[in-house]
C-alpha cells in the first residue's frame, strides 16, 4: 500500500482526515503529510524495534500541555500513526535557519528550559550506555560493519561515564533528539516536534546535542546557554554540554547504521555514521574535552 493509499484509507475511518490535499513534509525514518490544519505521521519501517510507541504518545502530550509542542489530536501505539496540530507561522529549522535567524539559538534555550523546568514526567528514561548497548545488539545481527575503532572509543567513553554517573544533575523530562528541523520558529518563539526518543534525561543533553545537530559555533553555544540559564553556565554545566556533543555522535552513529540495516532510503546512512564517529572521536582527542571532563569532576 503506498502513503496516498494508506492516507486514503485513514480518512475514511477519520473525518477530520477526508478532503485534504496530502502535502509531504520532512522525515528521516518516518513519513510526514501536512493535511489541512493537521500534521500525520506515518511511522518509518523498522521502527518499531527500537521506539516505544505508547511511551512515545504519553510524552507528545505531556510536551503539548507543557506548552513546548503541537496539540496531539490522535495517537495509535499499536501502528505507530500519529497526528498533530499544524502550527501556522513558522519556520522548519535548519543549521543555516539557526545562523541567519537572529536570536534562534536564544529562542532555543528558552523552549528547553521551559521543557526541562515543566514537571512533566516522561515515562521512558533516556540512558546513553544502555541505548548504545542495545543498539549494538540490534546490529549484531545484521551485516553491517561498525566504523573501525568504534569500540576503541567506547572503552575510552567510559571515563565520561564515569564522571557522569559521580556528579548526575537531577533527571528533566529531555526531548533527546533535537535536531534542527524538530524546531519550529515564529521569530518570537520555538515549538518542537517529534518525542520518538524522548525521556527523563540529563538536560545538558538536549542542549549538547542541538549544539551538533546545528553546527554552532561558540557564540550560538554562548547564546543558548545564556538563554537556558538566564545568564552564564557553570564551569560544570557548559562541560557537560560539550561532552554529551561527543557522546551524541556515538550514540547516533549506531542509530545511522540501524537505518543502513533497515535499508532506509532517506539518505547516505553510511556517510551519515563514519561522518559522526569521525567527529566524536576528533572532539574526545583535543585538550579541551579533557578540561571539560575535569570541570564535571572538580
Amino acid at each position: 500500500m503506498t502513503d496516498l493509499e494508506e492516507i486514503a484509507a485513514l480518512g475514511q475511518k477519520m473525518p477530520a482526515l477526508a478532503g485534504a490535499v496530502p502535502e509531504r513534509m520532512g522525515g528521516l525514518t518516518n513519513r510526514v503529510y501536512r493535511l489541512g490544519d493537521l500534521v500525520l505521521r506515518l511511522p518509518g519501517k523498522g521502527t518499531e524495534d527500537y521506539i516505544d510507541r505508547a511511551a512515545e504518545a504519553i510524552s507528545a502530550r505531556a510536551a503539548a500541555a507543557a506548552g513546548v509542542s503541537p496539540e496531539v489530536i490522535h495517537a495509535d501505539p499499536a501502528s505507530g500513526i500519529m497526528i498533530t496540530r499544524f502550527i501556522d507561522g513558522t519556520e522548519t529549522m535548519s543549521p543555516q535557519a539557526f545562523r541567519s535567524r537572529k536570536g534562534s539559538p536564544a529562542r532555543a534555550g528558552q523552549i528547553f528550559a521551559r521543557l526541562h523546568r515543566s514537571g512533566a514526567v516522561f515515562p521512558a528514561r533516556f540512558e546513553l550506555f544502555a541505548m548504545i548497548d542495545d543498539y549494538l545488539g540490534h546490529l549484531s545481527g545484521k551485516d553491517v560493519a561498525l566504523p573501525e575503532g568504534y569500540h576503541q572509543v567506547l572503552d575510552e567513553a567510559q571515563t565520561v561515564r564515569a564522571a557522569l554517573a559521580a556528579h548526575p544533575l537531577p533527571l528533566a523530562p529531555c526531548h533527546c533528539d533535537p535536531l534542527c528541523e524538530n524546531f519550529l520558529d515564529t521569530g518570537d518563539r520555538m515549538w518542537v516536534v517529534d518525542w520518538e526518543y524522548c525521556g527523563m534525561n540529563d538536560p545538558m543533553w538536549d542542549l549538547g546535542d542541538l549544539s551538533v545537530e546545528g553546527g554552532f559555533d561558540a557564540d550560538q553555544d554562548s547564546e543558548m546557554l545564556q538563554a537556558y540559564f538566564g545568564g552564564p553556565p557553570s564551569a560544570a554545566d557548559h562541560g557537560r554540554m560539550v561532552i554529551y556533543k561527543a557522546m551524541c555522535d556515538l550514540l547516533w552513529t549506531l542509530w545511522g547504521l540501524l537505518q543502513l540495516a533497515n535499508q532506509n532510503p532517506a539518505d547516505d546512512f553510511r556517510a551519515y555514521a563514519d561522518t559522526r564517529f569521525a567527529r566524536c572521536r576528533a572532539l574526545m582527542a583535543t585538550p579541551g574535552f579533557a578540561r571539560h571532563l575535569a570541570a564535571i569532576t572538580a
